[in-house]
């Protein structure tokens, strides 16, 4: 599984939000539940709230993980002059486009809302 965000929950323990790739459909992973992905789910939320990645950017790979022959999400570690603790964003590298970032609270919060909303529409 691919580690795309983690927090600490209201008790006070820490808590992920995984992605991962099951029978050919990628599915969202948290303490509460699996739900499997609408296809299009990664493009629509870095359209949504992406922007270019900059290569040249001070960043740490943390983990990447390969969606087919034509699409990667990228875990990256950056850290501003001015910040005291590294930010996590994730990139999406596809076909369509130039690499695009968010980050990756934002982008985990999008999927789970997708992921549970596709599993109401499928019930």
């Amino acid at each position: 599984m691919f580690r795309i965000h983690e927090f600490s929950s209201t008790t006070g323990q820490l808590s992920s939000v995984y992605l991962r790739q099951s029978d050919g459909l990628l599915e969202i992973v948290s303490d509460d539940g699996t739900w499997p992905l609408p296809q299009g789910a990664l493009y629509a939320v870095f359209s949504r709230f992406g922007a270019p990645f900059d290569e040249d950017a001070r960043s740490s790979l943390i983990d990447s993980l390969h969606l087919g022959a034509t699409e990667s999400l990228r875990h990256v570690r950056h850290l501003a002059g001015y910040d005291v603790i590294g930010r996590d964003y994730l990139v999406y590298d596809h076909s369509n486009g130039e690499a695009l970032c968010a980050l990756a609270a934002t982008v985990a919060a999008a999927l789970l809302h997708l992921g549970r909303a596709q599993r109401q529409r499928d019930a």
